[in-house]
């Protein structure tokens, strides 16, 4: 996941024309590695050895490596938060806010303790909000800041929707393969408010808005950039409708999310044509 938010940043530098900030990168790669495993660690099972997931039953046998890595993770955020500007740390406090909120039990309703992802609608509307503010307003702003690129207030809110729409509809499926935990936990996920085919849909249709952006982003109609992400837009929508309840778990996390990774690499490839 930390590789995918490096490459996700990558992608922003590249369409807006800008060399890559390595402090953002590096922010990007230690900030998504430290608060993926808090929130794996703060959701420890009574006895992990028996989830029904692989990996979480790999990461607590390792559990004083992973604890080992994420306090390394956490604590390089430090000097990494001194190089970038004044609007990037404010960006990435609030960020960071977010992303601690979401899994931690900071709210009481009766004798239950819950955190910001068990609000009925808030769980994918802030992983893909967090998502989409780090990998593209971060970029940006560094950007803009050493006077690497410029890009319009139009095609900044262009370039925020339609990544927002697509890391939105990469996160449905997610929600899909544990539908049946997120309704015994009670969260109010998307598959669990309209069923797993109206979820399907509704990927497809993020990610049909998505590629509409990609024609406006800076009027460059058909070029090789569009070419490259509509592909992987297309390959997403593919890899979604092939997941199913029964599928692997490292289905989604190396096809669906190595979309993330993908895209990148097919913008490379593209514009060396």
């Amino acid at each position: 996941m930390s590789l995918c938010a490096v490459a996700q940043g990558l992608v922003t530098f590249l369409l807006i024309g800008s060399k890559p900030v390595y402090s953002v990168l590096g922010l990007l790669f230690v900030s998504t590695l430290g608060i993926y495993n808090f929130c794996i660690l703060i959701s420890k099972p009574e006895r992990p050895q028996d989830s029904i997931y692989r990996r979480e039953r790999w990461f607590f046998a390792h559990y004083r490596l992973m604890v080992t890595i994420t306090i390394v993770s956490i604590l390089a955020l430090m000097p990494l938060f001194v190089l970038i500007s004044t609007e990037s740390r404010i960006l990435l406090i609030f960020l960071g806010i977010i992303s601690f909120a979401y899994g931690l039990p900071l709210f009481t309703l009766g004798d239950k303790k819950f955190g910001l992802r068990n609000i009925p609608g808030l769980k994918q509307f802030l992983i893909t909000l967090v998502w989409t503010m780090s990998s593209v307003l971060l970029p940006l702003l560094e950007a803009q800041h050493l006077q690497l690129g410029t890009v319009s207030m139009r095609d900044t809110t262009i370039l925020i929707a339609k990544r927002f729409l697509f890391i939105g509809a990469l996160t449905v499926p997610f929600d899909i393969r544990d539908l049946f935990q997120d309704k015994q936990s009670g969260l109010k996920t998307v598959p669990v408010v309209f069923g797993e085919k109206k979820a399907y849909l509704f990927c497809q249709v993020l990610l049909a808005g998505y590629v509409v952006l990609l024609f406006l982003f800076r009027n460059n109609g058909f070029n090789n950039d569009f070419c490259a992400l509509t592909i992987t837009a297309v390959l997403a929508g593919w890899l979604i409708f092939r997941s199913t309840l029964e599928k692997n778990e490292y289905y989604y996390f190396f096809c669906i999310d190595g979309i993330l990774i993908l895209q990148y690499l097919l913008l490379l490839a593209f514009r060396a044509i």
